[in-house]
């Protein structure tokens, strides 16, 4: 499922969200390369990328329930 999330200011707090998934989330760039989130690294390199600030990405997730997680954090802390 694809997730497009928006102004994310507290990357620590997402991060944290995307930690609790049980699948795999992947961010696309604009270039339509993609970088698996649960990844350390990945986060790290999303971090140097965006500066501290999510303007608006998309995100693939592959569960619902990974999705829900998301949405309701998008919805809740945004």
């Amino acid at each position: 499922m694809n997730v497009k999330v928006k102004n994310i200011t507290n990357l620590e707090k997402f991060f944290g969200v995307i930690d609790q998934c049980e699948e795999k989330v992947e961010l696309v760039t604009e270039n339509g390369d993609k970088f698996n989130l649960k990844s350390k690294l990945s986060q790290y390199v999303a971090l140097t990328i965006f500066g501290g600030v999510i303007p608006s990405v998309e995100l693939i997730t592959h569960s619902p329930s990974d999705s829900g997680k998301i949405i309701r954090y998008m919805m809740s802390n945004n």
